[in-house]
């Protein structure tokens, strides 16, 4: 099961009490105050991991608590402090205020931490209120509370390259063919329930990540179909490869698949529609219309975009389709001047 939302309670551990104590000891006359403070409360820290790649975790353990600080003792004892409590997330997970929606942090790469609730301060004990003219105060604190919070965690797939087309457009065929991933795959709309993710390696020591993105029906960004979703793991693909079925046996004009999933990202984000994008011509060994190839190739160039052909069945085009994508996404980053 891939569970990419979930809202989850921290609660940091309240610090210990402050003691109120007077030293009794045989040859210490005038012993005076001796109350030790409380410890500090254990914080609550969530980490990104590489061994988590869904929230699923957290969907059936909502809650995590720091345990609280010992209060203080006798004899100037402090009490110890208690201990932390860390939430392993996946890399690419977003963290939210639930109640304000405010986003409060971004994990993206593998061991960031951060606090995500502190614990509550040790309170003094009377030994700390202690005076030149107030020798034998009964003044101490109680342990500060420690904070609580509601979050929403969202996790966005971290890829390279991201699949995007409409349902049965061969998205889970050709990442099964290119990568490691192996999707489950049928011939029926909605295969794909859940994102993939498969490496592709280039020349042997070069490669880059690949999302299988579930298939996008018209109105997908009002919630139909799979809805909305699935579209933002791929906000933050730095390329997308838009796969069109030009086959006969799917009953659409692939010139109409395109301009519709177009315009699907381009109502979830301006930004998703603008990002750069390879256009692939998808079952090439069932295309028996040679006129549907050239209206999808036309307008492919007329939005200046690359266009290939493919056939994940017999491999035709795998290869280009590869170096295509490595070509932009392996690019030396340039350097400042």
């Amino acid at each position: 099961m891939f569970i990419d939302e979930v809202r989850i309670l921290v609660k940091a551990g309240d610090g210990g009490n402050g003691c109120l104590a007077f030293r009794r000891e045989k040859y210490v006359p005038r012993g005076g105050p001796s109350g030790g403070d409380g410890g500090r409360g254990g914080d609550v820290i969530l980490v990104a991991t590489e061994h988590q790649n869904t929230l699923l975790h957290l969907r059936y353990n909502p809650e995590h608590q720091g345990e609280r600080g010992r209060h203080g003792e006798g004899s100037n004892r402090t009490g110890h402090d208690g201990r932390p409590v860390e939430v392993q997330v996946p890399v690419g997970t977003m963290v939210f205020d639930a109640e304000t929606g405010e986003r409060l942090y971004d994990f993206t790469k593998p061991g960031e931490r951060w606090t995500a609730a502190r614990g509550g301060r040790g309170g003094r004990g009377n030994a700390r209120f202690a005076t030149s003219t107030h020798q034998a105060p009964t003044e101490f604190e109680l342990g500060r509370p420690g904070e609580e919070r509601r979050l929403r965690l969202e996790l966005k797939l971290l890829a390279d390259v991201g699949l995007v087309g409409f349902p049965n457009a061969g998205k889970s065929t050709l990442i099964s063919r290119i990568s490691a991933a192996r999707p489950k795959i049928a011939d029926y709309p909605f295969t794909t329930i859940e994102p993939h993710l498969g490496v592709v390696t280039v020349d042997n020591y070069r490669s880059f990540v690949v999302a299988d993105i579930p298939g996008l029906i018209e109105g997908a960004h009002l919630g139909h179909g799979l809805g909305i979703q699935f579209l933002r793991h791929i906000e933050r693909t730095r390329l997308l490869a838009h796969l069109v079925d030009v086959s006969e046996a799917s009953g659409r004009d692939p010139v109409s698949d395109f301009e519709t999933v177009m315009r699907e990202l381009a109502s979830f984000s301006e930004d998703l529609a603008a990002k750069p994008m390879l256009v692939v011509a998808t079952k090439m060994d069932a295309a028996q219309d040679p006129k549907r190839v050239a209206a999808l190739r036309k307008l492919a160039k007329k939005r200046k975009l690359p266009f290939l052909e493919i056939s994940s069945v017999t491999g035709q085009g795998l290869d280009e389709l590869r170096y295509a994508m490595a070509e932009r996404i392996l690019e030396p980053e340039p350097q400042p001047e």
